[in-house]
């Protein structure tokens, strides 16, 4: 039963890391990686890449995904990720019962981590979710008068007695394609959370993020083993300035 679409963007600028997507980690490029988690998933049908990139687009076709060419007015710093799965909708012949979305910048997806989420929300008949990790931290906001978010820090508790809560790790989103059309944007509706490891959950949006992810894929195994000592070959054409660590899409 694969009725859902798997849909990447990927475009080819960035104000942070240019060409970012296609960054090799242990042997493959990052836009590689999602694409053979969503072909391992077993609820997922056709897997789509969104890209305003030529030779994105060429190493996605080799890989086995169809692609989406996007147009410049939505391949800007200034476009969303909810821009390229609007766009890739409405180009495709059909639109699907569930439209799954997938960041390159989480190359240690599984498959299972796809029909996970996927069967999260059917159970719950719920409209969209998406994919995170259970986290006990003590949150703070406003460095310059230090004010707890999740804990009062005049009644100190232990991590194990506060509110559990999720950090939402980027990987995986899956939507009612219906209702995403209507909204327009990925949360709507009754949103459910599908719990990922924390050792899955790590998101490229530097070197020193490859190195960490590397060590984590060899730490779980899977098919994220091979060239584990092997960083980034063509790290050297990317920008040595300031990384973009903002929201985490990819775009």
């Amino acid at each position: 039963m694969k009725h859902a679409t798997a849909i990447i963007p990927a475009r080819g600028g960035s104000k942070g890391v240019p060409r970012k997507n296609l960054w090799r980690f242990n042997g493959k490029p990052l836009i590689c990686w999602s694409i053979e988690a969503a072909q391992a998933a077993e609820l997922v049908g056709p897997v789509v890449v969104s890209t305003d990139d030529v030779e994105i687009a060429e190493v996605s076709r080799a890989t086995g995904a169809e692609v989406v060419m996007r147009p410049a007015a939505i391949s800007s710093d200034a476009a969303s990720s909810e821009d390229a799965l609007l766009h890739t909708l409405e180009n495709l012949d059909a639109p699907p019962d569930l439209t799954v979305f997938l960041q390159c910048t989480s190359p240690l997806t599984h498959g299972d981590d796809i029909d996970a989420c996927i069967r999260t929300l059917i159970e719950a008949e719920a409209d969209s979710a998406f994919t995170a990790t259970e986290s006990h931290l003590f949150l703070w906001k406003d460095k310059a008068n230090a004010i707890g978010v999740n804990h009062d820090g005049a009644e100190r508790r232990r991590r194990q007695d506060l509110e559990t809560a999720y950090g939402e790790n980027g990987a995986v989103y899956v939507m009612r394609t219906r209702g995403f059309l209507q909204s327009r944007h990925r949360f709507f509706g009754k949103t459910v959370i599908s719990e990922m490891p924390p050792t899955r959950s790590w998101e490229i949006d530097s070197p020193d993020d490859i190195r960490i992810a590397q060590a984590l894929a060899a730490r779980s195994g899977g098919n994220h083993d091979g060239n584990a000592g092997v960083i980034a070959a063509d790290e050297d054409r990317v920008s040595p300035g300031p990384f973009d660590t903002g929201p985490g899409d990819s775009t």
